[in-house]
């Protein structure tokens, strides 16, 4: 049994949710005792930080399907070994970007890979480990790739170069994970000021902590 807690925030892309984690931090700092822990995936170690490389390069584009799930579930396995596991039996706050429901969302219902065998994988991959809460920043496909095309800072990534019918995909999958998981995956409107998202999120944390 893992003493920690893990949330882990979702969302196509952007969605703006990795801008949301660097803005909830100092605000939970402030006000929790808890060790918090924030890391990323594909990422977060040095192994899995080398897959995402991989995954995400854009002149990966002969990348099959099968592959592409598979290297993100040992980036995933990487992940959890050397960090995300110890920092949950130190009982740390452990807040990922992106997790699980990440691949349900893009291999599942972008590229059709069977849910069945994703879910097997991801359980495999994280010994059976779930999030406490997921937050699913949610922003339609046109409004999320505009503001990637916006941004000078953004590194434009394999996955930035899909056609908008695998936006809307991924985007429809994870609306789908919400409706499955009501309990565990709440659902913020991402197209708000990002200080919006920002108070909605600190207050859906704290209320979850209590």
């Amino acid at each position: 049994m893992t003493k920690g807690i893990v949330i882990t925030l979702e969302g196509p892309d952007g969605a703006g949710k990795t801008s949301v984690l660097e803005g909830i931090l100092p605000l939970l700092e402030a006000e929790l005792s808890q060790r918090i822990m924030t890391t990323r995936e594909p990422g977060g170690v040095a192994i899995s930080e080398k897959i995402r490389e991989i995954i995400l390069d854009p002149i990966n584009t002969a990348m099959d399907n099968k592959t592409e799930l598979l290297l993100y579930i040992a980036a995933r396995r990487q992940h959890m070994v050397e960090k995300v596991l110890p920092a949950l039996e130190e009982g740390a706050l452990v807040l990922i970007d992106r997790f699980i429901d990440s691949s349900v969302a893009y291999q599942g219902a972008g590229r059709g890979l069977d849910k069945k065998d994703i879910k097997w994988l991801n359980s495999f991959a994280t010994d059976g480990i779930v999030p406490d809460l997921t937050l699913y920043f949610d922003v339609p496909s046109q409004v999320g790739l505009a503001r990637i095309a916006k941004s000078k800072d953004r590194e434009v990534n394999r996955l930035d170069l899909e056609q908008l019918e695998m936006h809307q995909k991924v985007r429809s999958g994870y609306l789908e994970l919400a409706q499955e998981n009501p309990k565990r995956i709440v659902t913020i409107d991402a197209s708000q000021t990002l200080d919006q998202v920002i108070t909605e999120t600190v207050k859906i944390i704290k209320e979850q902590l209590r």
